[in-house]
């Protein structure tokens, strides 16, 4: 009788914690809509195969650890695309899976896309905008989500590499007189992850209180192979904690590196895992550190 009862019990609570992952929480930056574009809160966004388009309601999706492997530490994910589109699953979905399954509780940021058809946004504004706003937003949910508002981390991709760059290197303190408590909060992040992050945006300084960074790309990807070396070159003159990977070859969007067929971009995250547990970003709650599946 006792497993006749387990048994109905895990028919009913396992398919809904499958649906639950299948069906991550899905954030606003703005409860009414982007400041300013308010009436297009309700449009809806465009999706095919990987990508997503028009967004005009900019959007944290909340991706969770296991309770046994959370860390306490967040990150902020900013998908890449041109500012066309965002590559949703390979540089969206994919990268959130492999962090939560470190332990991180990971925020997929929507930002408004400045190239995309028609589109009323500007880059340098809108999608710095959305960048900062997910940072503070991130912070005020940190009781709710059991995250240390002092290890909170952003990454980026390609295009979403200058929305971090746009983050960590603008103006990004708190405004204490902000009529939204979420904006007196920090955009700040406490560690920056760029993988084969844009030429925009990009400091002739950086400043030495700069957060502790990775860089990754290939050499022969003619856009980003340039980003890293500048971004190397100024963390390096300001004496700010920085690691470097740049592979012989991988071109550009090799994403998580999961189709490649070349060793080292197939096996990069692996690098990642390493610098995040070197630089004391995942700390484990108990227990040996969670394995990952590459």
């Amino acid at each position: 009788m006792r497993n006749y009862l387990k048994l109905i019990l895990c028919t009913f609570i396992l398919p809904a914690a499958l649906h639950a992952q299948d069906h991550p929480a899905v954030i606003p930056l703005w409860p009414n809509g982007a400041p300013g574009f308010e009436q297009l809160r309700n449009e809806p966004e465009q999706a095919k195969d990987y990508w997503v388009r028009h967004i005009t309601n900019p959007t944290l999706t909340v991706f969770l650890p296991a309770k046994d492997k959370a860390n306490g530490a967040a990150v902020v994910v900013c998908p890449g695309g041109g500012h066309r589109l965002l590559v949703w699953t390979a540089e969206g979905i994919d990268p959130a899976k492999y962090l939560s399954n470190l332990g991180f509780t990971v925020f997929v940021l929507k930002y408004r896309l400045g190239r995309d058809t028609l589109s009323p946004f500007k880059i340098e504004v809108h999608a710095r905008q959305d960048g900062l706003r997910a940072m503070r937003l991130v912070r005020s949910h940190a009781a709710e989500y059991s995250i240390d508002p002092n290890r909170v981390g952003i990454m980026g991709f390609s295009a979403g590499g200058e929305v971090v760059d746009m983050v960590t290197f603008g103006p990004n303190g708190p405004d204490a007189n902000a009529p939204d408590p979420v904006d007196r909060l920090t955009a700040k992040p406490n560690f920056v992850i760029q993988i084969y992050p844009g030429p925009l945006f990009i400091p002739d300084t950086v400043p030495q209180d700069t957060p502790t960074t990775f860089l990754l790309a290939a050499n022969d990807d003619p856009c980003c192979s340039v980003s890293l070396m500048r971004l190397l070159d100024a963390y390096r003159a300001a004496k700010v904690p920085v690691e470097a990977h740049l592979y012989t070859q991988g071109a550009h969007g090799f994403n998580m590196g999961y189709r490649s067929k070349l060793r080292s971009i197939s096996s990069w995250p692996a690098r990642l895992t390493d610098w995040l547990y070197d630089n004391n970003i995942i700390e484990p709650v108990k227990g040996d550190r969670p394995k990952v599946e590459h």
